[in-house]
């Protein structure tokens, strides 16, 4: 008899980490015989990140709910209240669970597994007694983040199923609250996976980072590494992502008259696909990572790695085979091991073919046969 399945998330229409992983394992799971539903907390929209058309889709509308006319009440009139943005994300998330709730107590019968793809969902389930005993919380952030509320939610994580963690410094915190606590790497697209070997006499003399614009993605550091590395003037840098601090960036590039480097915005899988295929180099500056995704693209698109070891995902990733890992915040460690590769082209070359090998550790079969293992036991 197939196994159906249940997976919860907010949305599908930009880009991000969790929803590109989770279409892509939604994807190959149907293809394993699996009865996959989506439920996502906002209205019916069309999906950023494609999904196969067998995966059914539910909608239950967050931003209709009464809470979030309350949030929207309190930006406009109540500002000036101290950490009000803190206050208003409470709110939403109370009336997302109240909606999540409602519906689930109407369908929850006909799943075997409900898979939460955020830590913020999976405390709430983790305190439904209807659900949690068929609950695995999928874990996409370092689990010391949520503040003291959400934390102290967490120790119910031992009414779950499980707890699906990216790397191993979550596995160590999560396996002493629930025993059946495992981990599990993202997966790539199949058009990411499907590339071979781009040699350097291929690709543009181009450095790439592909991070969402806020401040804990800590991009702006990467542009002083930039500045003060004085790239030779047949190099670039591109940026792909969009937030917060894109006003911000963009200052500072104008003010430093940074003329190498491109703030892209948002792209599609292709379009990002097309700028990793042509850089040489991939670089991350996160002060913090649930794992890192985008380092394992750029290792299929044949790009040598330099990121900061950053809590957590990047030192799960990066080895002396693909790339440099950096102690966190040492710009100048960053600095010198980005000249010494434009400076040494051999170098840069050699790495890029032993970086690519290294992605094969990172092909979907082995990790879809991961998560077969644990929905069918």
């Amino acid at each position: 008899m197939e196994k159906r399945l249940l997976f919860i998330y907010y949305q599908n229409i930009k880009a991000g980490g969790v929803s590109k992983v989770l279409s892509n394992l939604v994807n190959e799971l149907v293809d394993e015989g699996y009865k996959i539903d989506i439920l996502f907390l906002m209205e019916k929209h069309k999906d950023f990140y494609p999904i196969d058309y067998r995966v059914t889709k539910h909608y239950v509308n967050s931003f209709a709910y009464w809470t979030w006319s309350l949030t929207e009440f309190n930006r406009r009139r109540l500002r000036f209240i101290p950490k009000i943005h803190n206050i208003n994300n409470y709110i939403y998330q109370f009336g997302t669970t109240l909606l999540m709730n409602k519906w689930l107590k109407e369908n929850h019968q006909k799943y075997d597994h409900i898979i939460s793809c955020w830590y913020k969902l999976s405390c709430t389930l983790a305190i439904n007694k209807d659900v949690s005993h068929k609950t695995i919380a999928w874990e996409h952030i370092n689990h010391q983040v949520g503040g003291f509320f959400y934390n102290s939610l967490k120790s119910k994580y031992k009414n779950l199923n499980k707890v699906v963690c990216l790397n191993e410094d979550d596995y160590n915190y999560y396996r002493y609250i629930n025993s059946k606590s495992t981990i599990i790497g993202n997966m790539m697209d199949r058009e990411i996976e499907s590339q071979l070997f781009i040699p350097s006499e291929k690709k543009d003399n181009l450095i790439t980072m592909i991070a969402r614009l806020d401040e804990e993605k800590n991009v702006l550091e990467f542009l002083e590494i930039i500045k003060e590395s004085h790239l030779p003037p047949d190099w670039q840098v591109k940026v792909i992502g969009d937030g917060s601090q894109m006003s911000v960036l963009k200052n500072y590039i104008k003010e430093n008259s940074l003329s190498n480097i491109y703030l892209l915005g948002q792209q599609n899988s292709e379009q990002v696909k097309d700028i990793l295929s042509k850089s040489k180099i991939s670089c991350l500056t996160s002060l913090r990572e649930g794992f890192g995704v985008v380092l394992i693209e750029a290792l299929f698109s044949s790009n040598a790695l330099i990121a900061y070891d950053c809590p957590s995902g990047p030192a799960e990733i990066i080895n002396e085979n693909n790339g440099f890992l950096i102690p966190l915040r040492d710009k100048n460690e960053f600095k010198k091991q980005l000249v010494y590769l434009i400076e040494n082209p051999e170098s840069l070359n050699n790495l890029m073919k032993s970086s690519f090998s290294d992605s094969k550790k990172w092909k979907k079969k082995s990790i879809t046969e991961k998560w077969k293992l644990i929905l069918n036991s």
